[in-house]
């Protein structure tokens, strides 16, 4: 069992498929043996009985059996005559000078006879002469049985054979239906091998790729939709779990920089709340202190509430743009008249502090967005200017203005950033300097909110140190963010 196992599908299939084709063939060549064969031996009881029928009218009018027998034509080479009586014993017998004692009447073409009329018996051996025959009896009107018998020869069992030309042909119809189901099986097989092979692959986990076509008839469609099916699925679910890995990825990364603007917010918050505290203990403790010192006790104290109320509302803004990005309203605006506005705010501030704003955008420049968070990038890039550059200028220009898409710069003639840190500027809470930061009145997400509002406008944002001094903003803006 266990080699018929290692044999393939195909070829067991096909060893079937001729078994039972060599089976059918060879019972109805049986069938049909046989059938010939009754058939020559009717032909040839026919003859005999002829013979056994002249003999009986021959001894019906008187003539002697021994001369008739003698002289009757017929077209065996040995022709045996017999007479048996009503009890079966041999009367007269033309091969034997001694007549048999044993009774005849349990033969079977005897028995036949006294029925029938006729009988026959096949191939026969006979006690009397040691020969095979084949028998011919036929029952006379007075009782008597007339008996005529060949010898079982060589041209006898020719006589009775089937015709070779008939095994030639069924022979050949048996090549014929093997060479047929050989192919059958074969093309069979060719399904089955890669039915195989996809099942093992599929066991595997392996990927698997419509690539090697089944043969072209229904089982190979059939296999075909199978296969493309299962490589759908497999596709789908690849797309799902990395779809999956991303959300979690971008969840896990949601929640680290939550954990982490919360630990920087706290780290912050202590900063302000700690002066804050101080100021208002010293003030409580010591409530002789002149009007100078309380004067500035209070100033310190305003001052630490307004850098508190700028963080608050920075974080408020930066955890709406990450929590809620579809809620924040768009409207139709003239970003160069937004800039102009926007310039023309931080003037006043920007002379304070020696520097000028140069706006070199022209209208107008229609496009889609939210007009206080674009505002608010080109107010903190300001700001940011004002605070850390230490130039004497602030410059707006359109660098392109498409169809689709607006290309600004925003740049300042200071003293730049090295270049170590430029990677990190939009990172939240990320100070250069962290005693001139705070110094200086900043959160620490300033630029953290400008790539942000500009992402959600479906634009870029990318800083660089000028050549001559100084930093650049390159902002790209979609008009129908």
């Amino acid at each position: 069992m266990g080699s018929w196992n290692k044999i393939r599908y195909s070829q067991r299939l096909f060893l079937w498929l001729l078994s039972y084709s060599v089976l059918l063939v060879g019972c109805f060549v049986c069938f049909q043996y046989h059938r010939e064969k009754r058939f020559k031996a009717d032909e040839l009881n026919a003859q005999l009985q002829l013979i056994n029928s002249y003999l009986l009218e021959a001894l019906a009018d008187g003539h002697d059996l021994a001369r008739l027998s003698a002289s009757q034509p017929h077209p065996f080479d040995e022709l045996r005559i017999s007479i048996i009586d009503t009890a079966g014993h041999v009367v007269y017998d033309n091969t034997l000078d001694t007549l048999p004692y044993a009774n005849h009447r349990s033969r079977k073409e005897i028995d036949q006879a006294l029925r029938n009329g006729t009988g026959y018996a096949v191939r026969r051996h006979s006690e009397s002469t040691g020969k095979t025959y084949f028998y011919a009896a036929m029952l006379g009107e007075n009782g008597s049985i007339v008996r005529s018998a060949v010898p079982y020869s060589v041209t006898l069992t020719e006589l009775l054979r089937a015709d070779f030309g008939f095994l030639w042909i069924m022979g050949g119809i048996t090549v014929l239906m093997s060479i047929l189901g050989y192919f059958a099986t074969r093309r069979v097989g060719l399904h089955i091998l890669r039915l195989s092979r996809f099942a093992e692959s599929a066991e595997r986990g392996e990927r698997i790729y419509d690539t090697e076509p089944f043969p072209q008839d229904e089982l190979g469609a059939i296999s075909n939709h199978i296969v493309r099916l299962y490589a759908d699925l497999q596709h789908a679910n690849a797309d799902r779990d990395r779809e999956h890995r991303a959300a979690l990825h971008e969840q896990q990364e949601k929640e680290r920089i939550k954990k982490r603007l919360t630990n920087n917010i706290n780290h912050e918050l202590k900063t302000p709340v700690a002066a804050i505290q101080v100021c208002l203990e010293t003030l409580l403790t010591h409530k002789d202190l002149d009007e100078a010192k309380r004067e500035e006790f209070l100033h310190r104290c305003y001052s630490n509430t307004e850098r508190l109320k700028r963080l608050l509302a920075d974080v408020s803004l930066i955890t709406r743009m990450d929590d809620a990005p579809a809620s924040i309203a768009r409207e139709p605006i003239d970003l160069a008249a937004l800039l102009t506005e926007v310039a023309e705010e931080c003037d006043a501030i920007a002379a304070d502090k020696g520097m000028k704003i140069v706006n070199l955008v022209t209208g107008p420049l229609p496009m889609t967005g939210n007009p206080s968070l674009l505002a608010s990038v080109f107010r903190n890039l300001i700001d940011n200017a004002l605070a850390y550059s230490g130039g004497r200028e602030i410059r707006f220009q359109v660098l392109s203005s498409a169809d689709d898409k607006i290309v600004l710069c925003v740049a300042d003639d200071g003293c730049g950033v090295p270049p170590e840190h430029l990677p990190h500027l939009f990172e939240r809470f990320y100070r250069i300097d962290k005693g001139r930061s705070r110094a200086a009145g900043g959160t620490g997400l300033g630029l953290a909110i400008v790539k942000n509002a500009v992402l959600l406008h479906g634009g870029t944002i990318a800083v660089d140190n000028r050549p001559s001094g100084g930093l650049e903003f390159t902002i790209t803006l979609n008009r129908t963010a």
